[in-house]
């Protein structure tokens, strides 16, 4: 079962670009895969692939093709995607009203705020290997 899901103009964009620029074939999509885990409560990995992978469910956002595994599917119920962009980093970002405050005790000031998940450009890669 596909998540409910918001994606704001901002990450949609993003997403587009990332895909568009990959250089792979029409009918390429986003695979986002989120883990529970880390300080906000989220560890993402986006990577731009050929199709879904086995278990994927494709989600369609106005044309864009998201492919997300099941764990993922469950953990992106009810978030909000945007994308911020400031002097010294970007990325797309994953609110989600029902998360709780970190309570870990090594959140600093420039933590993300409870139920906010980032994903900085850096940690984009691109898919190890691609189908033929």
């Amino acid at each position: 079962m596909l998540p409910n899901l918001t994606i704001t103009p901002a990450a949609d964009r993003f997403m587009r670009r990332f895909v568009r620029f990959s250089g792979l074939p029409e009918g390429a999509g986003l695979r986002l895969t989120v883990a529970a885990g880390g300080c906000s409560g989220y560890t993402s990995e986006l990577s731009v692939e050929a199709g879904p992978r086995a278990g994927d469910e494709t989600l369609v956002h106005e044309g864009l093709r998201i492919f997300l595994p099941a764990d993922s599917r469950l953990l992106l119920e009810g978030v909000t995607i945007d994308f911020a962009e400031t002097a010294t980093s970007a990325g797309l970002s994953f609110l989600n009203p029902n998360a709780g405050a970190c309570a870990c005790g090594s959140s600093g000031a420039s933590s993300a705020p409870p139920g906010l998940a980032k994903i900085d450009i850096a940690s984009i890669r691109p898919a190890a290997t691609l189908a033929s």
